[in-house]
């Protein structure tokens, strides 16, 4: 029967290193993005107006979707090495988390549509440009459903913070410092509430995004920290 290496065997110590640059880049995508969005902010309503918009700013605003998209990838490897991690202090939860967290995210990636956009509205944009009056409607129906999809709460976004709060709540028991793991219980609770209240009260997005960014920097910290460690013992000859 095949052994799976404990949380601290050097065998992990790639996957920590990468999963910690996926939670470091987690957060300068998320602040990039932002800045983009801050400069060049793009319409979140009326078809027509949003695809005039995209023609007029194709390029920021395809790298605005980039970067929105782009951290859901990274996502899926932190939840991947928080699994490894947490797994022999809590096997129930870390499964859960991976599940549930790590799921959401790679739901949110095979649906490219974001909070700000798409990058389906894109194609529609060029072709409204060239489209004739008569036509011209059809790719303005077709953008209102796509943003109507954009401002509608999801499924996927409510199981991300759960998951980062399932994460969280064995984190006092390893590896990461304790916290780390009330930081993620804050930012799991806060996005539940987000997503709960998404119209009643929309300003609780704008604690709940940069708490996420830190609690994913923290935990990229922690696992580049974790990967020297394991790598040290590596080099010193432990199993």
């Amino acid at each position: 029967m095949m052994t799976v290496p404990g949380a601290r065997a050097p065998a992990w110590a790639v996957l920590y290193r990468t999963a910690g640059w996926a939670g470091v880049l987690f957060v300068a995508c998320g602040v990039a993005a932002l800045n983009l969005y801050a400069i060049d902010t793009p319409p979140v309503t009326g078809g027509e107006a949003t695809l005039l918009f995209i023609t007029d700013h194709t390029q920021t605003y395809v790298a605005q979707q980039l970067l929105w998209l782009l951290p859901s990838v990274l996502a899926v490897v932190v939840f991947v090495a928080l699994f490894i991690v947490l797994f022999e202090v809590d096997p129930s939860l870390s499964v859960l988390g991976l599940a549930i967290g790590g799921g959401s995210w790679v739901a949110l990636i095979a649906v490219p549509v974001t909070s700000e956009g798409a990058l389906s509205l894109v194609y529609l944009a060029d072709r409204f440009a060239v489209a004739s009056s008569t036509s011209a409607s059809t790719y303005v129906a077709a953008a209102e459903a796509i943003i109507a999809e954009n401002n509608t709460p999801s499924l996927a976004g409510v199981l991300s913070p759960l998951g980062v709060l399932l994460m969280s709540i064995p984190m006092a028991k390893c590896a990461f410092p304790r916290w780390i793991g009330w930081v993620g219980l804050a930012t799991g609770g806060l996005g539940l509430a987000s997503e709960a209240l998404r119209f009643a009260v929309p300003n609780l997005y704008a604690v709940y995004g940069p708490l996420l960014w830190f609690w994913f920097g923290a935990v990229g910290v922690r696992l580049l920290l974790l990967s020297r460690s394991v790598a040290a013992r590596s080099a010193a000859g432990s199993p």
